[in-house]
């Protein structure tokens, strides 16, 4: 009896009671793809025939699809085309519903075509017809891409196939790794129709294994056009370096590190060079200037040759094991020193060039000639990242002068915020600077370096600039934060004047902004959404902002009606009790209010971004434990990026911070007003940087944070890649480094740890989890280990990742045995 009372009372004071069991895991695991597709009108393209007559495809409610226009006067949104008459045309003829359109107004003739079918159908003066693949126009075909891997990704689409040639052509997808996979062969004659994605790319291949020419499609139908012989592509050095001369009379020669000019009209050649030496070499690239009088190279001098060594332990092609090594700079290395040098092609003689504004360079380059020749300027960015310089060299005498000098005494943010524009006309540059304490752009005197006028200011940020109209003097610009009642995350579209006058919002909807302009750049396509909110697509007037129309307003009801939760937005004030802190909180869709769930942070603090989502998503992974029994959240603290400058100095020489003091802040904050949020029970995960900030959490703050997943982190920012490191800890190397190091804080480990990596991981050095390993065996703590054989970076995404991610919290959170059925079992120690 007594036995039996413990039991009962086990099972009713469980915090877990119905949490992380099978039936939670199978939900989790189902979700993704009962959710998909249920969100109509989602992701609306609009494709214009010509300036007036844009038209895009529309889900109605009744599950029919439908192509629309809008008149650009009126608003009027209509149908772009007799739907009706066409559907009766297509049923006469057996060819089944509308799905992929291409518009082809020289002809005023409609080519469309059905699922599944091959056929390709026209429509003209309201006839019907068949049309061969081969008889589209050929302003569809495809040209060959200069790729050999896809690289992108985007909806789905059709390829058309069509080998005029007299041998078979194999067509093979080219995966985000270079590798080939064949999907068909097409015989001599024939035409093959491949269903794939936008930005997805194809090789065509001769029976020879000759490479005919690679096609990436757009979103439109393409067809490729395959050609009897190989399409010629220029090598890669070629395409780089202008190293002809513009009149074509010079040709530049980087031979034995030296520098050789070869005159093609003459067919002779001149060393204008004789000190060039392995460790002091002439480079590329090669720019010339516009009148082919003289042109400018860089000499190098090498910096450190650092290797990393791996080994692949379980290689799929032999029994043994595998070592590999690869170029990989760390913190503190040498790095190449390049000084550009000018040279005198009509008189076959180098200039010598002032380097006395180049002190100790990170980087140099940017080389830019005035358009009659007389100087070239240069872009220096001094190692630390503390000093950048805009260097002007008189191409006559080699006179060097700085014409914008911008310092910091913390960090220039050289990775995102370096924008210079030349207005060779009126002798001004439009720069990008942070002098103001905001991310913000001005228009500089080319003659005097001074300030003739901000042309964007106040207390929010220019996240990029778009194009500059140099006629109407006008720039168009992406920006954050100037809206004050919304998320200063979310991404608006301006114009403003050089003079910083007729600043105009072009978008205005309370979410974040993606915008395509119409051809001639009248009109511009707004699509805007939030994490809580469906895509909204409108029609606005690029002059003034003006609305033209609603396009489509997507529609989530099915979602909703199939359990989907929205992300909670919520705002909170940070550690200096000021700072807005932004963030949301996901629940399960099973939520219960009466329940105490514990918290999961999913978290990336990386100074370079912020990376709490904005726009509308079906499906994100922390879902996928909020289903398990969890709220999981997601913050941008201070430290991270598009905020004031001040916001993200928290960064600077202090990793190790991470926002944490923000962070803790915005959970208790969110935890007053909801009584079901565990705050004893608080979790957290990351990847890369994401990794260092999740054991981070339990070193330097374990009064909060009670277990960790930290996967493939830069524990140690001094085994890291050199460019990201020093861009935020500063150089040379001191003890910010230490202070911020995980491997030299491991002994403060309290809470549980799982460490993953993968031991083929060439974005941050494995070696740095091993250390972290060493000093937590040397100071005798506890933590759960998995080293992923065959894998790189970032592991927990992958299956079997996955799966020890879900069952670590899991198990020491909600402190049951995963995937229990009749009754949660108690987790074993």
């Amino acid at each position: 009896m007594i036995r039996a009372f413990i039991v009962v009372c086990a099972l009713l004071c469980s915090p877990a009671f119905g949490q992380g069991s099978a039936e939670d895991y199978a939900r989790a695991d189902r979700l993704p793809g009962a959710w998909n597709g249920l969100v109509r009108n989602a992701d609306v393209r609009v494709k214009w025939l010509d300036a007036e007559t844009p038209v895009f495809r529309y889900e109605p409610p009744d599950g029919r699809e439908e192509w629309r226009t809008v008149d650009l006067d009126s608003g009027r949104v209509r149908p772009a085309f007799d739907h009706a008459a066409i559907a009766r045309a297509l049923q006469a003829r057996d060819a089944g519903d509308l799905r992929a359109v291409w518009f082809d107004s020289d002809a005023d003739t409609l080519f469309f075509m059905n699922a599944g079918d091959a056929r390709v159908w026209s429509w003209r003066a309201g006839e019907l017809s068949e049309t061969a693949p081969r008889d589209l126009p050929p302003r569809f075909g495809l040209s060959p891409d200069d790729t050999d891997r896809t690289r992108g990704g985007g909806p789905a689409t059709t390829l058309f196939v069509v080998n005029p040639t007299s041998t078979p052509v194999r067509l093979l997808w080219l995966d985000h790794e270079a590798r080939e996979r064949e999907y068909a062969t097409i015989p001599p004659g024939g035409t093959h129709r491949q269903n794939t994605y936008a930005g997805h790319s194809w090789r065509v291949r001769a029976e020879d294994g000759t490479e005919l020419g690679v096609y990436t499609p757009t979103e439109q139908p393409g067809v490729i056009f395959v050609r009897d012989e190989p399409v010629p592509t220029l090598p890669e050095q070629d395409r780089s370096d202008q190293r002809v001369s513009p009149d074509g009379r010079f040709r530049v020669l980087l031979r034995d590190h030296q520098v050789v000019l070869r005159d093609q009209i003459a067919e002779t050649e001149t060393t204008l060079t004789t000190d060039g030496t392995p460790d002091d070499r002439y480079t590329g690239p090669v720019r010339w200037s516009p009148d082919s009088s003289r042109f400018v190279v860089m000499q190098t001098r090498p910096g450190s040759d650092r290797k990393v060594t791996i080994v692949e332990s379980s290689p799929d092609d032999q029994l043994q094991p595998k070592v590999i090594e690869f170029g990989y700079r760390k913190p503190g290395d040498a790095v190449d020193i390049d000084r550009p040098r000018l040279f005198d092609a009509t008189n076959a003689r180098p200039v010598p060039v002032d380097d006395t504004p180049i002190e100790n360079p990170w980087s140099v380059g940017d080389i830019r000639w005035k358009p009659d020749g007389s100087a070239f300027t240069y872009l220096y960015n001094a190692r630390g990242h503390q000093t950048m310089r805009l260097v002007s060299v008189d191409a006559a005498t080699g006179a060097a002068r700085v014409v914008i000098e911008e310092t910091s005494p913390t960090f220039i943010d050289w990775t995102n915020k370096v924008f210079a524009h030349h207005l060779d006309d009126t002798g001004e540059i439009i720069w990008m600077s942070e002098r103001s304490g905001w991310n913000h752009l001005y228009l500089i005197d080319a003659a005097t370096g001074a300030v003739r006028n901000p042309i964007t200011s106040g207390q929010w940020v220019v996240r990029a600039v778009d194009r500059v109209d140099e006629e109407a003097r006008q720039v168009w610009l992406r920006v954050m934060g100037v809206l004050p009642d919304q998320d200063p995350y979310h991404i608006h579209y301006a114009r403003v004047n050089l003079d910083g006058s007729g600043f105009t919002l072009l978008t205005e909807g309370d979410g974040t902004h993606r915008v395509e302009f119409s051809p001639d750049g009248r009109f511009l396509i707004d699509t805007w959404s939030r994490v809580d909110l469906p895509p909204v697509t409108e029609i606005r007037r690029a002059l003034d902002g003006s609305r033209v129309a609603i396009l489509a307003q997507a529609d989530w009801s099915a979602l909703i009606e199939a359990g989907w939760n929205p992300p909670e937005r919520f705002v909170a004030k940070g550690r200096d009790g000021t700072t807005d802190i932004w963030g949301f909180i996901q629940k399960p869709t099973n939520f219960d209010p009466s329940r105490s769930y514990p918290v999961i942070e999913s978290i990336y603090a990386g100074p370079h971004g912020h990376h709490v989502p904005k726009s509308f998503g079906v499906w994100r992974e922390s879902r996928s434990l909020s289903e398990l029994g969890f709220v999981t959240v997601h913050i941008d603290g201070m430290g991270t990026n598009w905020r004031s400058k001040a916001f993200h100095d928290v960064a600077y020489k202090n990793l190790k911070d991470a926002g944490f003091p923000d962070r803790i802040a915005w959970m208790r904050a969110a935890a007053e007003t909801r009584p079901w949020i565990d705050l004893s029970r608080v979790g957290i995960y990351g990847a890369s940087a994401g990794g260092q900030n999740a054991l981070g959490a339990l070193l330097f703050h374990a009064d909060f944070y009670k277990a960790a997943v930290a996967d493939c982190g830069c524990h140690d920012n001094r085994m890291d890649k050199i460019w990201w490191n020093e861009q935020w800890m500063g150089w040379p190397v001191d003890d910010a480094y230490a202070a911020s190091s995980n491997a030299e804080h491991a002994s403060n480990l309290t809470g549980k740890l799982l460490l993953t990596v993968g031991e083929l991981d060439q974005n941050v050095d494995p070696a740095s989890t091993m250390q972290v390993v060493n000093a937590l065996i040397k100071a005798d703590k506890d933590f759960e280990l998995i080293v992923f054989p065959g894998l790189g970076h970032g592991t927990i995404g992958s299956p079997y990742g996955k799966r020890r991610l879900r069952d670590f919290f899991v198990r020491n959170l909600l402190d049951v045995e995963p995937r229990w059925t009749d009754q949660p079992i108690q987790a074993r120690p």
